[in-house]
């Protein structure tokens, strides 16, 4: 088992697990986490989430990134600066659409999440982009 700092089991799905655990996406949950699609800008449930709370992988439900890292980017897609636990992402080249770009995905599941930009604020300068229909919000109890 490789477990994370914070505790998570970080294991990679099978494909039969993960299979099963996407039984139940609609098309459009397929095409994004699955397929590696990008969600419209400004149409995403959670741009506009305000509670307080944790965002996890809508697929494994691997916590991502928490409440206190969210900005309003003004792009038009959940933006974090930092994740719940670095182990929580993983990072990977993106040359697609004629430009190079760093795609992030969930390291248990690989589910597509969105892409990190080095023009984010303070302290880490980095602007995590997600698709709100890769996470699963769980607001603090």
């Amino acid at each position: 088992m490789t477990q994370s700092a914070s505790g998570y089991d970080l294991t990679p799905l099978t494909k039969a697990q993960i299979d099963e655990m996407a039984a139940d996406l609609t098309a459009e949950e397929r095409r994004v986490l699955l397929d590696h699609g990008t969600e419209h800008p400004f149409c995403g449930t959670l741009l506009d989430n305000k509670q307080s709370g944790t965002y996890h992988c809508r697929l494994c439900d691997l916590p991502l990134f928490s409440s206190n890292a969210k900005f309003d980017s003004g792009t038009g897609w959940p933006s974090f600066f930092q994740p719940f636990d670095p182990d929580h992402i993983r990072y990977l080249e993106d040359n697609t659409l004629g430009m190079t770009r760093t795609e992030i995905r969930c390291p248990r599941c690989d589910s597509h999440l969105g892409h990190v930009f080095p023009d984010g604020p303070p302290p880490t300068g980095q602007r995590y982009c997600l698709n709100s229909i890769a996470m699963e919000f769980r607001e603090d109890a």
